[in-house]
């Protein structure tokens, strides 16, 4: 037996999966990129409400020290992260971290990555992410750059972090937290953020 769809029936089949595609596109018109941070706030609050803070080795004995101060560098403002670096009583960081939400984990699901726009002293330095996942304080999930001494833009996929002492696959609708560090050797720190951004699209 043959059955045959009534042509009303298919036209119906043919808007429902026109429209379908059509509202996949539109959505990925619609994802945009979110600002961390442009520094439009004058101080030490994010765009997203929360504050950057230095965070160093001195928390677990370490005797890394540096500040983090508000700065221009070529008439753009900037955060900017200093400090000396050392490896001596089991330490080695200085850190400038930012929560991405007060009470919650942030979903950050419709985003393909973050981009940031520093300068610094031709030094390497990471970015950390933690998610709600994540319970030890050296567990992160990581990702290195150099920063040179004039303004560039540095796009970091989502799939390109690597997960340290940790096994668990990482969740980006599952964020935290955002560092950026100076890490693992002994070295004066200079790194400015000008912006930072999660970004939607290639």
């Amino acid at each position: 037996m043959n059955f045959q769809i009534p042509n009303f029936s298919l036209a119906l089949i043919n808007l429902v999966i026109s429209f379908s595609i059509n509202l996949g596109a539109y959505n990925i018109v619609l994802a945009k990129d979110l600002i961390i941070d442009d520094r439009a706030s004058g101080n030490k609050s994010s765009n997203l409400g929360t504050q950057w803070r230095l965070v160093t080795d001195q928390v677990m004995g370490g005797v890394s020290s540096g500040d983090l101060t508000l700065d221009s560098y070529k008439d753009k403002n900037c955060l900017r992260m200093r400090g000396d670096v050392s490896t001596d009583n089991n330490g080695g960081f200085v850190q400038i971290a930012l929560d991405l939400n007060k009470d919650k984990p942030f979903d950050a699901s419709a985003y393909i990555g973050v981009e940031l726009s520093v300068f610094g002293n031709n030094e390497r330095y990471n970015v950390h992410f933690r998610t709600t996942d994540l319970w030890l304080p050296w567990q992160s999930y990581r990702f290195s750059f150099s920063a040179t001494p004039e303004w560039q833009t540095i796009r970091i996929p989502f799939a390109n972090l690597e997960a340290y002492r940790t096994t668990t696959k990482f969740h980006k609708d599952k964020l935290k937290r955002i560092g950026l560090v100076g890490i693992g050797r002994t070295f004066k720190a200079d790194l400015c953020v000008g912006s930072i951004k999660f970004y939607a699209l290639e």
